[in-house]
């Protein structure tokens, strides 16, 4: 598989991890870096430098993202960074009648299709729609629809913030 293939499979794992717009898998990705390196015979494309990310409503930043394929077609990817950031719009749930925004940040974020899994190392915060929640360690457990905060050594506990529902009209 080439590396911008590669790159956009591991792109698809996101959106669909974090239950993006329907409309973000219909758009063209864009991927801007300082450098990118592509080693087909280990099926591994490496992006450094000020790489952005963009898909739809998508949005990546990251110092380095790599992203592989084994040899059964699963795709894999690590975005480091201080921090890593992403954005990215989610279609509505009833009774919402807009998307909410899902944005995040860690130092390491691993992908990994495979398993199901989004892992988020290392000073990571995850905010959706105004509820937030920190700590040094996050699981989005995509095939059991598991979430997971770990606090870091030290700091003993994770953090949940929740707004108060808006006044009904």
């Amino acid at each position: 598989m080439s590396a911008s293939r590669l790159l956009l499979a591991a792109l698809a794992l996101v959106a669909a991890a974090a239950r993006a717009e329907q409309a973000d898998s219909t758009k063209p990705t864009q991927i801007e870096a300082n450098r990118m390196r592509a080693d087909d015979a280990r099926r591994t494309s490496t992006f450094e430098g000020n790489v952005v990310v963009t898909r739809g409503t998508l949005n990546i930043h990251a110092d380095r993202i790599v992203v592989r394929q084994d040899a059964d077609g699963n795709q894999y990817a690590t975005a480091t960074g201080n921090p890593v950031r992403f954005r990215q719009r989610q279609d509505p749930k009833p009774p919402d009648t807009e998307g909410v925004w899902l944005e995040g940040e860690a130092k390491r974020i691993e992908l990994d299709e495979k398993a199901g899994k989004i892992e988020l190392f290392d000073s990571a915060r995850v905010n959706r729609g105004g509820e937030e929640v920190t700590g040094n360690y996050i699981l989005v457990d995509q095939r059991s629809d598991l979430f997971s905060v770990t606090p870091g050594k030290g700091e003993g506990r994770v953090r949940l913030t929740i707004p108060p529902k808006p006044p009904e009209k």
